[in-house]
């Protein structure tokens, strides 16, 4: 079921993100008068397709469903009837070519700014950012942060969630620089620390990047009993249930359910001896955590069991805020928003090429049906946030100066700008056999992270 749900989730964000992508091509075409002869959702053997509207465009669903395209009237594609010759793509202005275009990847920008727009006009129940235990040694230990300091500023700036801090440190983290946070301690103490980014690193197989820096989010000390155990892994073989409380683990008495997870993740492929209370009565288990290997090289290998602790509601008051917004402030935030990560996405592809930041962050189709799947089993908010998301990338991606690309065809345009005619054809040519073999690359590069991470996650 959970892999229907993935599938389901995967499709139908392509399907959105493909759709308005080629309907932005598709209007401007329409609003620079140039005829459209077919709107393809996929590449391949078309298994529907339907003629509409007078110029009798051709609407097809095609076997592929990794991308479409928007085929316009072009006398270097085929002939063109005299009559149809001011509507051909080739005969256009380069201003009306350039923003047909452009279009495209605009309209992914676009579908983010409405998706964060309602977002934030809904509201967002978010963590306040509040941290828990410095890892020893971390940076932000160094820097005098304690479990239950409330993160108020970064660099000057006001925060007010967790992730509003997660995503100011990723962009300062990604220069490695230092950041100044204002902090409010449990004893209502205010002060200022200096956090050092310099360990900061985005590395492919970490839950979050912050943790090389030794932040994480505050959670409440949580009885050590059992809420869930998942189906066929360590806790439910070894015969734990939902509802047993966790009274000693070899021998070591536990009052809270961090420390089992401290002895699990500590003990991967050794058996530990847990004593469990059910029912009023005191029984024995012999658990072995499963041994997971990871790519982060600050884990390492460590255990996992496959239980969670129970949690009663009660014990999250007053960790998290709601985040809502009128219509007008609720807009320059989603375009704020949308321009920041835009931004961030292109950094990262830079320093990816400059060495700075791995290879390995690059995601292939099956990483993000991956998360397609968990954000849409998390709810319809995590799912709206993670189709803003990708629409934002796949708009960067487009836009980049490679052939075949949308941003190759404006690199074209802007030679063209240049020495006042178009490309040649035979230029044209070798741009495209360099674009595929370098986007071929590319996506079997990509393939290969998305192996590696179902076999290492």
């Amino acid at each position: 079921m959970t892999f229907l749900y993935t599938i389901i989730a995967f499709l139908a964000a392509l399907a959105v993100l493909i759709v308005v992508h080629e309907l932005g091509h598709f209007a401007a075409a329409r609003l620079c008068g140039v005829k459209v002869l077919r709107f393809s959702v996929g590449f391949g053997r078309t298994l529907v397709m339907r003629r509409m509207g007078k110029d009798r465009t051709e609407w097809v669903l095609a076997l592929f469903p990794i991308g479409g395209y928007v085929r316009m009237l072009d006398e270097q594609e085929g002939s063109v009837a005299p009559g149809e010759v001011h509507r051909a793509f080739n005969r256009q202005p380069l201003w009306r070519r350039a923003s047909i275009v452009v279009a495209g990847p605009l309209a992914n920008f676009l579908l983010a700014v409405l998706l964060y727009w309602v977002l934030f006009i809904g509201g967002v129940t978010e963590p306040k950012p509040i941290i828990g235990v410095p890892d020893p040694g971390s940076p932000a230990a160094e820097a005098g942060l304690q479990r239950g300091d409330l993160i108020r500023r970064v660099n000057d700036e006001a925060v007010t969630t967790w992730q509003e801090v997660r995503w100011k440190l990723l962009n300062h983290g990604v220069d490695q620089a230092q950041v100044r946070l204002e902090t409010l301690s449990l004893s209502s103490e205010i002060a200022w620390r200096q956090l050092n980014l310099s360990k900061f690193r985005i590395e492919d197989g970490q839950t979050d990047p912050l943790s090389k820096v030794g932040l994480k989010l505050f959670r409440p000390d949580f009885p050590p009993v059992i809420g869930i155990t998942v189906q066929g892994q360590v806790a439910e073989r070894s015969g734990l249930l939902a509802g047993d409380r966790v009274s000693t683990i070899d021998s070591r008495p536990i009052s809270t359910w961090d420390q089992v997870v401290a002895a699990v993740r500590s003990s991967p492929g050794v058996a530990l001896g847990f004593e469990i209370v059910r029912d009023g009565r005191t029984i024995h288990f012999d658990v072995t955590p499963e041994p997971v290997e990871t790519r982060d090289s600050s884990a390492g290998r460590f255990g996992r069991i496959g239980a969670a602790p129970r949690i009663r509601e009660s014990s999250l008051d007053g960790l998290s805020t709601m985040v809502r917004y009128g219509p007008t402030d609720a807009l320059l935030m989603a375009l704020n928003r949308t321009l920041e990560t835009a931004w961030f996405s292109l950094r990262m592809i830079g320093k990816m090429f400059t060495g700075e930041v791995s290879w390995r962050n690059l995601s292939g189709p099956v990483t993000i049906a991956d998360y397609a799947g968990q954000s849409a089993q998390m709810g319809v908010v995590p799912y709206i946030g993670f189709l803003a998301l990708i629409s934002i990338s796949l708009g960067v991606l487009n836009l980049l100066p490679v052939p075949l690309l949308d941003g190759g065809h404006l690199m074209y345009y802007a030679v063209e700008a240049v020495k006042g005619t178009p490309v040649s054809t035979r230029a044209m040519e070798l741009g495209q056999r360099v674009g595929l073999a370098l986007l071929l690359v590319l996506t079997a590069f990509a393939f290969f992270n998305d192996i590696n991470r179902l076999i290492f996650s």
